[in-house]
This record gives C-alpha cells, sequence and structure tokens, in this order.
C-alpha cells in the first residue's frame, strides 16, 4: 500500500494484476492469446473457422496441434511432431505424456487397423454414483412410446403427480448422460434430449426413463466409436425428423448425423421451435439444420486438409433424407401449393442454394436405412442395433478378443518355425 493511503479504509482500494492467474474469469483467454502469439510466430496457420486448431506443413510433412486450454494434442508425420514438441518445451512449462490415451474424459484406444474411442472408465463412475451398477441390463435406451397422448410416459407432470425433490438427482443424472450423449454415445442422445425437456419438474415417471437409460448403459460399457485408418475420407449425412414428436407442445424433433469413413463426427437430436403443421415441414426444418452444420463441417475439414498439403476433392456433400416430397421440393424448386405456402421460404432457399453451388447433394434413402432415425424416435431393438452399427459403434470387447486371437496365432507361428 502506497504511504498516503494507508490510513484510509481498504474497501476504497483494488489491486492491479500483474499477470494473469489460473481460475480467474479472463485466463482461459490470456492464455490463449499467449500461446497463439507464439504458435503464430513459428509460422503455424489459424482461421477464424476453428480457432483452436494450429496447423504447420513443411517440405517434408505436417503437424496439427489442437488445443483446449492448457491440454494439447499433437498430429501428423513424425519429424514435425518431434519439432513442435521442441519448440513448445523451450517456450512453456510443459509435460510431454506421450501417444494420447485419455483426453478430457475420454479413452482412446490404437490398434492395427483404427482407433477406437470411447468413455468406459467414466460409464462406470456414472453408474456407480448412481447405484445402478448391479442393475439388470437392457438392450435399447428407452421404451416404445404409445399412440395415446394419456399414456405417454415421457407426458409433462399432470396437476395430480407429485413433482421429484431435491433428494432425487434428476438434473445430475441428465448431466452426466448430457456428457455421454455429445462425446462418444450418440445411441442415447434422443432418450436424454427427451428426458432433459423435464428437469424443472420430473416425475417418477421420468426417473424411471433416467434409469432406464441407465440399464442400457450397463449392458453396453464399453461401446464406442471406432474410426478406420484406412477408409474413405468422404463427409456423409443422415437427416430426419419426427413429426409432433412432442404432441403435448405440437413440436417435431430435429436430428441428423453426418459419417466419415462410415463412423459419426457430428450429430444432433433437438426439439424444433416452430410448430410444423406436417410431416413434410417438419422434415424440410430438418433438412435446412442439416445443411447448416454441412456447411460448417465442409469448411473446417478443407481448411485443415489445405493447410496440411492434403490433396482435395471438392465434390458436393451427399445429405440423405427419407421424405420424397421434400427431396422433390429441394432439388426441383420450391412448389407453392395449399400445403406449402404458409412454410417460410427460407428454409427452401437457402438448402436450394447449396445444391446449386454444389456444396451439397440431397438424396433420397428408405426410412429403414436412414441412421438420422436413432435421433428421432424410439426404435424397435433390432432397428436400433442396426442404426448403431452403421454409424460406425462397436464394442470394446471385440478388439480385445481380435488381439488375443491376433496374440496367440504369432504364438503358435513361432513354436512352429521354433
Amino acid at each position: 500500500m502506497p504511504e498516503d493511503l494507508k490510513s484510509k479504509a481498504k474497501e476504497i482500494c483494488s489491486v492491479r494484476l500483474q499477470r494473469s492467474l489460473y481460475g480467474l474469469k479472463q485466463s482461459g483467454r490470456m492464455w490463449y492469446n499467449r500461446l497463439s502469439e507464439y504458435l503464430l510466430s513459428k509460422d503455424y496457420v489459424n482461421n477464424a473457422i476453428c480457432p483452436c486448431v494450429f496447423i504447420k506443413k513443411s517440405s517434408s510433412g505436417f503437424v496439427i496441434i489442437a488445443v483446449y486450454v492448457d491440454d494439447l494434442n499433437m498430429i501428423g508425420t513424425q519429424k514435425e511432431i518431434d519439432d513442435a514438441r521442441t519448440h513448445m518445451k523451450e517456450e512453456f512449462e510443459m509435460k510431454d505424456l506421450g501417444k494420447t490415451k485419455f483426453c478430457l474424459g475420454l479413452q482412446i484406444e490404437h490398434f492395427q487397423d483404427g482407433i477406437f474411442v470411447h468413455q468406459s472408465n467414466y460409464t462406470k463412475r456414472v453408474l456407480k454414483r448412481f447405484y445402478m451398477d448391479k442393475a439388470t441390463p437392457l438392450s435399447t435406451p428407452m421404451v416404445n412410446r404409445s399412440l395415446d397422448v394419456e399414456k405417454d410416459p415421457f407426458r409433462p407432470c399432470e396437476d395430480n403427480e407429485e413433482v421429484l425433490g431435491p433428494e432425487v438427482p434428476y438434473m445430475s443424472a441428465i448431466g452426466g448422460l448430457m456428457y455421454l450423449a455429445n462425446c462418444t454415445r450418440p445411441d442415447i442422445a434422443f432418450a436424454t434430449n427427451l428426458l432433459a425437456r423435464y428437469s424443472s419438474s420430473p416425475t417418477r415417471r421420468h426417473w424411471n426413463g433416467i434409469k432406464h437409460i441407465f440399464r442400457y448403459l450397463q449392458g453396453s460399457i464399453d461401446l464406442g466409436l471406432f474410426y478406420p485408418k484406412n477408409s474413405k475420407c468422404v463427409l456423409v449425412g443422415f437427416a430426419d425428423a419426427g413429426y409432433l414428436s412432442d404432441p403435448h407442445k405440437a413440436r417435431s424433433q430435429t436430428g441428423y448425423v453426418f459419417t466419415i469413413g462410415g463412423t459419426a463426427v457430428s450429430w444432433r437430436s433437438q426439439k424444433q421451435t416452430l410448430v410444423a403443421t406436417s410431416s413434410n415441414y417438419a422434415e424440410t426444418i430438418a433438412l435446412h439444420e442439416a445443411c447448416r452444420e454441412c456447411v460448417w463441417l465442409r469448411s473446417m475439414t478443407h481448411h485443415i486438409q489445405e493447410s496440411s498439403g492434403i490433396v482435395i476433392e471438392k465434390e458436393p456433400t451427399k445429405i440423405f433424407e427419407d421424405n420424397s416430397a421434400c427431396v422433390t421440393q429441394l432439388k426441383e424448386g420450391y412448389i407453392k401449393s395449399d400445403r406449402t405456402k404458409h412454410i417460410p421460404p427460407r428454409f427452401f432457399s437457402y438448402t436450394q442454394e447449396l445444391q446449386k453451388n454444389q456444396e451439397v447433394d440431397i438424396e433420397y434413402i428408405r426410412s429403414s436405412d436412414n441412421a438420422a432415425d436413432l435421433f428421432t424416435k424410439a426404435l424397435p431393438t433390432t432397428v436400433f442395433k442396426k442404426h448403431v452399427h452403421s454409424i460406425g459403434m462397436r464394442r470394446l470387447q471385440n478388439f480385445e478378443k481380435k488381439r488375443l486371437y491376433l496374440f496367440q496365432g504369432e504364438i503358435m507361428l513361432r513354436y512352429s518355425f521354433s
């Protein structure tokens, strides 16, 4: 304190920080500015499309640094990775953890034919926290819904029903499930989104729905996403809408999923904010949302490929839709009729412009083959498992068995040659 202020009350003074401290509101921003300034000075390139990805290309290869606060992942050719590691250690105090096996709750398994991403440990912790680690497993994350609105188990709280108190950790359970659904478990995205709507006034029915998801997770703890090594890096999308998925508020459900090499990289299951008066209307809204996501994914992947020196084949991204009328309207132009004249033209014009610029290509697909059905409705067990497999979800135990067979075969081969 200055001498002339020591006699005054400390409440009138403030402290000026000479350096940002860990945990303050601006610390993350200050650290990002410091890190990006250094990486850009080392000839890394950055783009507003994906501001936390830094790329450097050289004559012998490339390196990509993905930043999440103070966690960094490096991808690229070995020489460039070693150089980047050396430069970073010279400037910052950092710890080299080797090949990424665990990051932000995600477990990454490296196999000869690809990479498997899962959250088995996190799932076990969630099940144990809610005392569901010894529950009986189930084959699907939710029960089939009744067409009768009054018998729907996912209907809102009624006047004669009791709202659960704070002793039931409903919101905590929703938070745990949402982290799974957003990272590696798209198979529970729709059920979690449906039950999250009742966080303010949950009932015993809704809590039973939460426990149903936990029982499904108990039987599929090691389920995750497998990214094959030698697959074609082609972006493919699937879009769908569940008409009147919320019949109590006359709202439909938007669902889409994008895959690269047959494995999901982006997905969403969300209640629509507009009242759709027909299934065609609901599907048009869902396609509009899927196209918006597609534009961002294309921009990001093209930026990474161009900056890394990877050859790019600029082809339109195929988005599959199972409503033939919707596909026809978007391909052949907006058809004004008594059934479509009330639909805002922006839902048609945006998608049509993307098709005209050859950025997307809307194609028809049968509903039984549309993987986006997984995000809009409750499905029978056989259909559910088919769509789960179609978006690249696999069991870790299958890879471990395969690894064991290869190991045993190698031992037998060595023994026979010896």
